[in-house]
C-alpha cells in the first residue's frame, strides 16, 4: 500500500515540476506585435472606406 502512495506522490511531483518549468518558459518568451502599417486588414479597411466615400460622391 505504501508503494502505491509513494508512486502517486512521485507522479504528482513530476507533473508539478513540469507545469512550473513550462510556465516559467512561457513567461520568458518575448511576444511581438506587428505595426499597424504592416497589417493588411487595416489597409483593406482604409481602401473600403475610400471606395465608399467615392461612391457617395458619384
Amino acid at each position: 500500500m505504501y508503494t502505491v502512495l509513494v508512486v502517486c506522490i512521485i507522479i504528482v511531483i513530476v507533473v508539478l515540476l513540469l507545469a512550473v518549468i513550462t510556465t516559467s518558459k512561457a513567461y520568458t518568451y518575448k511576444h511581438t506585435v506587428d505595426s499597424l502599417d504592416d497589417n493588411p486588414y487595416m489597409n483593406q479597411e482604409d481602401n473600403q472606406k475610400e471606395l465608399n466615400q467615392e461612391q457617395k460622391k458619384a
